[in-house]
């Protein structure tokens, strides 16, 4: 005889097995739930009727649940290919901890996200210029300080639909928590308070529905759940906030479960009514798993093309550059510099178009690369900054710093294409190569001409000066002489007073192409990277730091 808990699971496994949810429309593998019934052409009544559509009914049933286990293997497949790509061989568990976070916004500054620990910043810093992306286009003149909490959760959730429409998938697969039994520490929130307090009087009990039988339950019922449980208060909060406990690299990976949505518009309906997926202890890593899952393994290793070495580093848990262009492009392609580069006969792939938002790095005035017009000159006033160990954020409010290149820019950029070091000038001999760039004139004859009126004296350079002179006399900036920038870094031990907040700095463009090197000062280094005769004074003499 089942006690009354016991009664309760059952009567829940069978209601979630054939249920259907007509609002949302997707199962546990985001197969369309919704089977049509099919019309009797009889005048034997509804009755007969229905006790003919029975049959079919049943088939249709039968054979979507075979299709759910096909997409249900097929998904699990690629998950384990998608953990070796990431993880490696083995997980190590202090680096899993690292990463195992939610997304979380900081006390002081509303739509700031805070990063715990070293390593999800390849994650947490795209996502974080994303959300300020949307702020800088769809509300200018706001004021940060004063955005609500529920905005902001909508602000992100938006930002992170960006980033999975860029993978430009035909299907969005979204990678969730399915738990399987409370002997083992609980991982997701209940979706209701009901549920959870039956979870927790039947701590001791295995739960119904497990990790296979989760293949044909329709998880699309927390859709409708979720709400209920996200206008819950007070001591329900408390009660979902114990069951967020901890799980093994192991036990995470048993339980990951995956949902399909054929429209953006339904994944952002899916993580509003379900804001737990992304706040709980591994918000971040559900998420990640999500894009590479939308964007499809065979593809991303296709971008990577070396799969040699784990996009996440074993010792110190920082991501690749290869999942960093992922979530800032949708493309997983190793290098930072435009379109393909031969390099010792390897055709390696860069960045192919301009990018929604920007990268910098320190590492290319220690000329580790080189970052491409793709990256510097973003569609949107937001950049994601490397250092050697940490990802962070600078944006604007000033549009013009992304206005469409003048010719003169144009002409400095492609010339400075040919002097990788910096030197503002070229070898003679690449005079042809930089005007056949501009789709200027380049015959051997005016080429020759030029060449003797760029270099009178026979030195074998063309200096940047002559050569912008000569074809760009001119020259006009379509970037201000001044402006504001604002810098943000998620780890709150790199803030003052550990509050994670947004610094804003004044900055002014230098007359000339001289830049002074100050190696005592990462941040205006990098920044140099972009403009590089840039100065900038920040505000509330507090230097922001890139680490």
């Amino acid at each position: 005889m089942r006690t009354g808990a016991a009664q309760r699971k059952v009567r829940l496994a069978e209601k979630c097995i054939s249920h259907n949810v007509d609002d949302v429309g997707v199962n546990s593998l985001g197969i369309d739930s919704r089977t049509p019934t099919t019309t009797a052409a009889t005048s034997t009544g509804p009755a007969a009727a229905g006790r003919q559509q029975q049959p079919q009914q049943q088939q249709q049933q039968q054979q979507q649940q075979q299709h759910l286990l096909h997409f249900n293997d097929s998904d699990m497949r690629e998950l384990r290919e998608i953990k070796q790509l990431l993880w490696g061989d083995s997980v190590r568990e202090d680096v899993f901890r690292r990463w195992s976070q939610g997304f979380e916004f900081s006390d002081v500054e509303p739509s700031a996200l805070v990063q715990k620990q070293g390593g999800p910043c390849a994650v947490i810093a795209p996502v974080q210029a994303y959300l300020l992306k949307i702020i800088i286009m769809d509300m200018p003149g706001i004021q940060l300080t004063k955005l609500p909490s529920d905005k902001c959760q909508s602000l992100l959730i938006e930002a992170l639909c960006n980033i999975l429409k860029n993978c430009r998938a035909l299907r969005y697969k979204i990678v969730t928590l399915q738990r399987r039994s409370t002997k083992e520490r609980r991982l997701t929130p209940p979706s209701t308070i009901d549920e959870a307090a039956e979870a927790e009087a039947d701590a001791s009990e295995e739960l119904a529905i497990g990790i296979d039988a989760a293949a044909t339950v329709d998880v699309a019922t927390t859709a409708t759940a979720g709400a209920a449980a996200a206008a819950s208060s007070g001591n329900d909060a408390t009660l979902l906030t114990r069951l967020n406990l901890e799980l093994t690299p192991e036990q995470f990976h048993d339980r990951l479960h995956t949902l399909h949505f054929d429209h953006i518009a339904e994944v952002t309906r899916y993580y509003m009514d379900n804001y737990s997926q992304l706040s709980h202890t591994y918000g971040v890593l559900l998420f990640m798993y999500s894009v590479f899952l939308t964007k499809g393994i065979e593809q991303v290793t296709s971008d990577i093309s070396d799969t040699s070495e784990p996009l996440i580093h074993s010792t110190y848990g920082y991501g690749a550059q290869s999942l960093i262009n992922l979530m800032l492009t949708g493309r997983a392609v190793a290098h930072v510099w435009d379109n393909e580069q031969d390099v010792g006969g390897l055709k390696l792939r860069g960045i192919c178009e301009q990018s929604d938002i920007g990268f910098i790095t320190l590492m290319e005035q220690m000329r580790y690369c080189t970052v491409g017009s793709f990256f510097k000159n973003p569609r949107y006033p937001v950049w994601v900054m490397g250092s050697d160990t940490h990802l962070t954020v600078l944006f604007s409010n000033e549009k013009r710093l992304v206005s469409p290149e003048t010719p003169s820019e144009t002409g400095r950029r492609i010339f400075k294409s040919y002097d990788p070091e910096g030197n503002n000038f070229i070898s003679s001999t690449l005079l042809r190569d930089v005007l056949a760039a501009l789709n200027l004139v380049s015959e051997p004859a005016y080429v020759s001409l030029m060449q003797k009126r760029l270099d009178p004296e026979n030195l074998g350079i063309i200096l940047l000066n002559a050569f912008m002179d000569e074809f760009f006399p001119l020259e006009r900036r379509s970037t201000p002489d001044t402006f504001e920038l604002m810098h943000y870094n998620g780890i709150p031990g790199s803030n003052d007073n550990n509050k994670v907040r947004y610094y804003l700095g004044s900055a002014i463009l230098l007359e000339g192409d001289l830049k002074s090197i100050c190696t005592s000062n990462p941040m205006v280094t990098c920044l140099q990277t972009k403009w590089p005769n840039i100065e900038i004074n920040w505000h509330d003499a507090h230097m922001p730091s890139l680490n």
